[in-house]
């Protein structure tokens, strides 16, 4: 109980600066999750013509008092979903935030596994060893002889 207490605590006060950061967005906040059009960079690494009239619709779109959602609903509406640096969440975008985590969950049971069978031995991944070979009475005598000659 008082470990889902504090986890609900602990997700309000870090969902706090994500909403300030919604009603109040700063310019550098939008250039890092916006591209450029014309060089397919972030917005904040572009310098190109087309790069500073965004910066500078952005910058009158928070005077105005605009949330981050909505300049950024703006910017898709006039350059394309292409605008966003991050991949949408429906859709064919919805792959590139499932197959990571997919993937890490799919290695970290592989990883499991394999783990597991080493703990309980070799967990058939090497061959059995051979039994060793049986020499008929006569060789085994004849040996026998010939090794005490050396003692």
């Amino acid at each position: 109980m008082r470990a889902a207490l504090a986890a609900a605590l602990l997700s309000l006060v870090l969902a706090a600066p994500a909403l300030a950061s919604e009603s109040h967005p700063t310019l550098a906040e939008i250039e890092h999750e916006v591209m450029c059009p014309t060089c397919k960079t972030l917005l904040e690494l572009s310098h190109a013509p087309i790069a500073e009239r965004m910066r500078a619709f952005i910058r009158r779109r928070i005077a105005a008092g605009e949330t981050k959602s909505e300049i950024e609903s703006q910017l898709v509406g006039e350059f394309g979903e292409g605008v966003l640096a991050a991949p949408s969440l429906h859709g064919f975008g919805l792959l590139a935030w499932v197959l990571p985590v997919a993937g890490l969950l799919g290695g970290a049971v592989a990883v499991g596994a394999v783990a597991r069978r080493w703990r309980r031995g070799d967990g058939g991944l090497l061959p059995p060893e051979p039994e060793p070979a049986r020499l008929d009475a006569a060789l085994e005598r004849l040996l026998d002889r010939e090794l005490a000659r050396f003692d």
